[in-house]
């Protein structure tokens, strides 16, 4: 008796369905130029907002960048893996050796990874996630009409 492989397509596939990478990359580069300006002091922002603000736009540049990598990855499996690699990095900072604090002393280090573990970071990472999942699915919804 032989057998046979059958592959179906993914339900709702179409060619449509795939992200646009240069369009991604721009909004890469454009997530990170806005973050770095957040947190600049060049725009008065108190606190709380500067800080919790440019968390979101951090994770927001999880989800930008796992766009650009995984391009015909459903938009709620994409938010799934910004979020999980956000908190994990969140999570990543009680662990303290010297080798990986020695990366966290240097400014990109400190830029990707953070220093200290603050719980309400979790949350901004959520709005940031959830803000550009919100916006791919209602372009996506708008885009098919």
């Amino acid at each position: 008796m032989q057998h046979r492989l059958h592959i179906r397509p993914a339900r709702n596939y179409s060619p449509s369905s795939s992200r646009n990478r240069v369009l991604y990359a721009l909004l890469a580069v454009a997530v990170v130029a806005c973050g770095l300006l957040w947190r600049s002091g060049y725009i008065p922002l108190p606190p709380d907002l500067s800080n919790y603000g440019g968390d979101a736009l951090w994770a927001l540049m999880g989800f930008v960048g796992f766009g650009f990598l995984l391009p015909r990855t459903s938009t709620l499996t994409l938010a799934l893996l910004a979020l999980a690699f956000a908190w994990g990095v969140e999570f990543s900072q009680l662990y303290h050796a010297p080798w990986i604090d020695t990366i966290r002393a240097t400014i990109p280090g400190r830029l990707v990874l953070g220093t200290t573990f603050n719980w309400p970071d979790l949350i901004a990472y959520a709005l940031g996630v959830g803000t550009g999942a919100w916006t791919e699915r209602r372009l996506r919804k708008t885009a098919r009409v």
